[in-house]
């Protein structure tokens, strides 16, 4: 009997130890992923703080750029007799206002702190007025379920942000549209995007375009979908996972 317990005082103990040197692996692989994660957290701050260090400086020097030569070609104008040279400085009053549009559009995919859905819907319905408030097209926007502090990567924004462009662009140009809704669909961690307009459709027997091509692209770089439909108008669909 006692030959027994002392065989089965081994195995315990040594059944004791394998498992406090399971647990103490264990515990240095938590240890060693934890470490790593750290590091990327660091990486990850550092770009986020690059991205802003150039964000203001594209402000600070683009923009006072911009808003000089602006300034000059308005006071070249003011003087300017020649109906021709008029012209021309209007064409590059206008050069300037798309270079400083374009310039803000940057700067705010370059912000970090708009990585939520929140700021980006708020972007995108801005934007989409602001562009079509000269044309005869009226825009409609909803949201549904949309929990505005979903995170959203700056990838992920900036790519659904070019799709829109893209999408609004060409509805003002070939849709013949008169009504254009915008929609925004959250379900749990999955973001839709819906823009649909009343005009004559796409033409299915023209190859596609490359407008076409780069949203699905787009998409698909984000592991995410985009679809087309022409019942009743143009609709297009962008899904992303978050």
């Amino acid at each position: 009997m006692l030959f027994i317990g002392f065989i089965v005082f081994v195995v315990l103990m040594y059944n004791r130890k394998q498992l406090l040197n399971l647990k103490e692996k264990q515990l240095k692989e938590s240890e060693h992923q934890n470490q790593l994660l750290q590091k990327e957290l660091e990486k990850q701050k550092l770009i986020e703080k690059e991205r802003e260090r150039i964000s203001h400086d594209m402000h600070d020097d683009l923009g006072a750029g911009i808003s000089a030569l602006k300034l000059q070609a308005e006071f070249l104008k003011q003087r300017a007799e020649n109906d021709d040279l008029k012209n021309d400085i209007d064409e590059m009053l206008k050069t300037s206002e798309e270079m400083n549009l374009s310039m803000r559009e940057m700067l705010w995919s370059l912000n970090s702190g708009n990585d939520t859905l929140g700021n980006f819907i708020d972007y995108a319905k801005m934007y989409a007025q602001n562009f079509l408030k000269k044309t005869k097209i009226l825009i409609i926007t909803e949201s549904e379920n949309i929990d505005e502090e979903t995170a959203v990567s700056t990838e992920q924004r900036r790519n659904l942000f070019l799709c829109l462009k893209e999408a609004l662009n060409n509805a003002y140009k070939h849709s013949q549209s008169d009504q254009i809704k915008l929609s925004f669909i959250q379900k749990d961690k999955e973001f839709m995007m819906r823009i649909s307009d009343n005009g004559i459709g796409i033409n299915h027997e023209e190859p596609e375009g490359n407008g076409l091509r780069n949203m699905k692209r787009r998409m698909q770089e984000q592991n995410g979908h985009c679809e087309i439909t022409t019942e009743n108008g143009t609709h297009l669909f962008f899904r992303i996972e978050l």
